[in-house]
């Protein structure tokens, strides 16, 4: 059963989030749109754990990568009040950050992954270990480039969580989570944005379900060994393209014993991997940036500002995801189908999460999910949703 709102023009976004729910067996999702200024959607259903327990209002859910784009936003807030700049050395604020080789890399660079510290296997012997703040902060600020800074883009994929958010907290003194508070939700009245969950809210957040019965690592070793095939074919045939890139960012090492489902993983703060949201805030954060930086008499960064950080600063593929993504600073393009949105700006994640902004179009997208899996920036659930709104909003 779906509960929640939707406005008359907005039916079409509604019928596409009745078909990504689940048909059978356990799941849920929450969606919320928000279009010149008025939340048009907000409607939630499904299930929030195996048990079959409802999909609340207030529902919380683990949104992967779609976290980069709140940290990024976080970030620019801390720039729009001069706290930093994006073209300074990230060893300005961070002086342990120098280290090897690392002087001149600038925050600009960290923000559009250019920065060669994307591989996760080089910093951490255990994926468990990415649960301790201050090792992998230390860890990152030790690491070696992996090519020279600015001449390529690889995609962070979890350590710029711990980049981004050592600088935040390098900047003001203060830790990750209590800025994502003071600086977003508490000005923005947001109802669930976190990275690193308070106790006091554990009982609100939905369980990941997962999509197979089959044993993790065994899927895990799968996949890897299908990326050597695809290696090897990419060889052949001359396409400039190595998988293997993306093993090193995305997959550390025992990630299978890793439980995201359990308290402690819902409580360590992992910037790039581990928000915890209702698609209500995700929405609402990105109708500020959709309607540029103000909202309801709330000004969260200026237009100067947030037109720096929604420039495009790479366009083509990567080291470690073959496709173009337009990287801005800490949010990608936008994909929908039959639209174009050449200004529009967001981040999704690997669990089918996503949220996103169009300000030529004042309209912002927010998506929460708790069951299957796509790539590691989201799936065509979301470009689903994006492309209905898209349409509604057109005819409205």
């Amino acid at each position: 059963m779906i509960e929640g709102h939707v406005h008359p023009d907005f039916w079409r976004v509604a019928k596409v989030f009745e078909r990504i729910l689940p048909r059978s067996g356990n799941g849920g999702a929450a969606i919320c749109v928000y279009h010149r200024g008025e939340k048009v959607v907000d409607l939630w259903g499904g299930t929030r754990d195996e048990h079959g327990t409802p999909w609340q209002a207030d529902t919380l859910s683990l949104s992967y990568s779609t976290t980069k784009g709140v940290a990024s936003t976080l970030l620019h807030v801390l720039a729009d009040r001069g706290l930093l700049d994006y073209d300074e050395p990230v060893a300005h604020y961070w002086p342990e950050f120098a280290a090897a080789g690392k002087e001149e890399i600038t925050v600009r660079q960290l923000m559009c992954h250019e920065a060669g510290l994307y591989s996760i296997r080089a910093v951490v012997d255990d994926a468990r270990q990415m649960l301790d703040w201050d090792y992998m902060v230390d860890a990152l600020a030790h690491a070696t480039p992996a090519h020279i800074p600015g001449t390529a883009h690889g995609y962070h994929a979890l350590t710029y969580g711990w980049l981004v958010g050592e600088l935040a907290q390098r900047v003001t003194d203060k830790p990750f989570g209590e800025l994502l508070q003071t600086l977003l939700a508490v000005p923005l009245d947001l109802d669930g944005l976190y990275v690193g969950l308070p106790e006091n809210q554990m009982e609100r957040r939905a369980q990941l379900i997962p999509s197979t019965k089959r044993n993790d690592s065994r899927q895990l070793g799968r996949t890897v060994r299908n990326a050597k095939r695809l290696n090897r074919a990419f060889k052949a045939l001359r396409i400039p393209i190595d998988l293997a890139k993306g093993a090193e960012a995305l997959m550390p090492k025992n990630m299978q014993d890793l439980d995201l489902n359990s308290k402690a993983a819902a409580a360590a703060c992992i910037p790039a991997l581990n928000g915890i949201f209702t698609a209500r805030s995700l929405a609402k954060l990105y109708a500020v940036l959709a309607n540029g930086g103000r909202f309801d008499g709330v000004t969260l960064l200026s237009r100067e500002t947030l037109e720096r950080a929604t420039e495009v600063q790479n366009r083509g593929v990567g080291k470690v995801i073959p496709i173009p993504m337009h990287w801005r600073l800490g949010y990608h393009r936008v994909a929908t189908i039959g639209h174009k949105t050449p200004r529009a700006f967001g981040h999704s994640g690997y669990g089918g999460s996503g949220a996103w902004a169009d300000p030529d179009r004042n309209l912002a997208v927010g998506l929460t999910l708790n069951s299957g899996v796509g790539t590691p920036f989201g799936d065509l659930r979301i470009v689903r949703i994006g492309t209905a709104a898209c349409d509604a909003a057109k005819h409205r």
